[in-house]
């Protein structure tokens, strides 16, 4: 068995490090790829303040908590670089942060909006793939990227429905073109074949000792075939010959990734507060 994996202050920031720098990757991406002059990305906090283009799910203030409490005027700036754009603030707050940055959003008429959970499970040295007969685990090329985005696209829009839902959904063609912007952000995509066909895709993102399980998703008439325990354990054998020593997974409260995550070994580490200031 695994080692338990307990989340001081120290891990939390650096995971939320990591999840930051995911963040800035994918909407600089964004920003390149529309060339309007929108986009941004400011410094806050020890975190950031990003807007990557309409509705992206990289429009968001991340990382805050662990790099002293943001002073007024910088709120201020950042309310009105969101402002700019007409999209509202939207904080994702870690309760292992610092407590005195929830009672200053509060105070400035943020509202609590929904949560996210943070689950981590300790890498070991090795790990023995399992794979079903007759499914091939593979790392998808750039060549083949639209089909993993349409792919993807397809798998996610019948989504999991156990526990809290997700607070945003996006437009598939929304959804497909921030899944290309976080393809410049060093994500390792895969496919799974099933008899010779594509019946799923999943990332994995390794940075300072850090696995980020950049989701994994399956067909709806490929599941329960053994599909997403081969993509997990792939992932995390290349995670540790990668040298990572955590993994981490982003899931809704509740959620049946989130008990598929913990049945897998994953603990839950911390929750993020998500918090929100309309125009």
């Amino acid at each position: 068995m695994s080692e338990r994996l307990f989340c001081d202050l120290d891990l939390a920031e650096r995971i939320e490090r990591v999840e930051a720098g995911l963040i800035e990757a994918s909407a600089r991406a964004a920003h390149r790829r529309l060339g309007d002059g929108r986009g941004f990305v400011i410094p806050v906090g020890g975190g950031l303040a990003s807007f990557a283009d309409d509705d992206s799910p990289y429009n968001k203030v991340v990382g805050l908590g662990f790099g002293g409490v943001p002073a007024e005027r910088e709120l201020d700036e950042i309310e009105r670089a969101y402002a700019r754009v007409g999209a509202p603030v939207q904080v994702e707050l870690a309760h292992l942060g610092d407590p005195e940055i929830g009672i200053l959003l509060s105070r400035r008429g943020y509202q609590l909006e929904s949560f996210e959970n943070v689950l981590g499970l300790a890498i070991g040295q090795r790990y023995d793939v399992v794979v079903p007969d007759g499914i091939t685990i593979r790392v998808s090329g750039d060549d083949e990227l639209e089909q993993w985005l349409d792919v993807m696209a397809d798998a996610v829009a019948a989504p999991d429905t156990q526990g809290v839902p997700w607070r945003e959904e996006f437009p598939r063609e929304t959804y497909i073109e921030a899944e290309r912007d976080a393809a410049a952000a060093d994500i390792t995509r895969y496919v799974a074949l099933r008899d010779g066909e594509i019946a799923g895709g999943a990332g994995l993102r390794t940075v300072a000792g850090i696995a980020q399980f950049a989701g994994a998703a399956t067909l709806p008439a490929h599941r329960r075939r053994g599909i997403q325990t081969a993509f997990l354990t792939t992932r995390l054998a290349d995670a540790a010959a990668a040298g990572c020593d955590v993994g981490v997974i982003t899931t809704q409260p509740a959620s049946k990734s989130q008990q598929n995550a913990q049945r897998s070994g994953f603990d839950l580490l911390y929750t993020r507060a998500v918090l929100v200031k309309h125009p």
